[in-house]
């Protein structure tokens, strides 16, 4: 023991720890990894500084259209046209409706990874309903038609009705897809490989042209709604398969302890299997979230200004010509801002549940 006694912790050496040694072990481990690190650092030199010079140094950031002399980026397009793009033709003494339903959305989402289940589904359940209600009008508001809504505004709408709607539907048909019954599996796989094999703007079309001739003579039907049933219905589908993967990763073992304490089905599913199964299924459904929120820019196919259709729209204004440059890069700074920000909160969620000892 006394031997023990006597050693003491020392520093790591030198040319173990430090920037240098990072800079040694990821980029220039091995010959082949110089090349290709040299490599990439000059390609960046080439991309990066033009980049920032046209984005940054060399951009028009106010004034008028005449008043133009640099050669970089004319960002006074974006301020002339930033109301169109993010309310389309909304009435601009309303703008205060949507501004609120935004705060209410912010809010709930820092809220919804510190409430419990109940208040989560209070949270998901209400939104929905208070966002119409405040975009829309009701309960002494005036009312707003659907055709007046666009820009970032209503992708937001479209993305988020699509995610909410589509997510039970969709486990519903995971689980139809994996039940004993025979008729409810024939229709949950028919369903699910039926409009999986479907793009998406045929279903648009379909929700927008062939779903009114079912409805009575003299019935009108909104045709942004219309749109979400079909951006419903496709979703769903895809969630569907992300969730029965879930499924299908949990242990038998675990199915069958639910069965030993003599569980009901939906019980055993909603305290144990499914619980589970989500949990291993979050980066897929982050992912179909995702790819939902970029395809919303299909809705413009059926007469829908989404933000996308908006920069298209404003750019054929005569006293706007040749800036649908700087337009398309503020959609794309947009798409990637908010999905990030949905990666990253799903990150957060996932490492929330992760149980796994690290």
């Amino acid at each position: 023991m006394a031997i023990y006694e006597k050693l003491e912790a020392r520093p790591a050496p030198l040319g173990t720890r430090g920037i240098i040694h990072w800079i040694k072990e990821n980029l220039f481990p091995s010959i082949l990894s110089s090349v290709l690190t040299i490599l990439s650092f000059y390609i960046l030199y080439i991309i990066v500084p033009p980049l920032l010079d046209w984005m940054i140094f060399d951009a028009t950031w106010s004034g008028t259209k005449e008043e133009i002399t640099k050669e970089g980026a004319r960002w006074i397009f974006i301020f002339e046209k930033f109301n169109q793009f993010i309310y389309g033709f909304y009435p601009e003494e309303l703008y205060w409706r949507p501004n609120l339903a935004l705060f209410i959305f912010a809010v709930y989402v820092i809220a919804f990874k510190r409430v419990n289940v109940k208040l989560k589904a209070f949270i998901i359940i209400s939104f929905p309903i208070i966002a119409f209600i405040l975009v829309s009008g009701g309960f002494g508001l005036e009312h707003v038609e659907t055709e007046k809504w666009g820009g970032l505004l209503l992708t937001i709408i479209v993305a988020s009705v699509g995610i909410v709607a589509s997510f039970p539907i969709g486990i519903l048909f995971a689980l139809g897809r994996q039940s004993n019954m025979p008729i409810i599996r024939t229709l949950s796989i028919i369903y699910i490989e039926f409009i999986r094999g479907v793009p998406l703007i045929t279903l648009l079309f379909m929700a927008s042209v062939i779903l009114p001739l079912f409805f009575p003579e003299g019935m009108d039907f909104d045709k942004l709604l219309r749109a979400l049933i079909g951006i419903t219905l496709f979703q769903a589908a895809y969630i569907a398969e992300v969730v029965r993967g879930g499924l299908q990763a949990i242990p038998k073992g675990q199915y069958e302890a639910a069965d030993a304490l003599g569980l009901t089905y939906w019980k055993s599913m909603g305290l144990i299997i499914l619980p589970q199964a989500l949990k291993i299924s979050i980066p897929n459904l982050v992912g179909s979230f995702i790819s939902l929120f970029k395809d919303t820019t299909l809705i413009l196919i059926i007469g829908l200004f989404d933000i996308l259709a908006m920069v298209t729209l404003t750019n054929n204004d005569t006293n706007w010509l040749g800036f649908e440059t700087e337009g398309y890069v503020f959609v794309t700074m947009i798409y990637w801002i908010i999905c990030f920000s949905m990666s990253r909160y799903a990150k957060s969620i996932e490492d929330k549940f992760n149980t796994d000892h690290k």
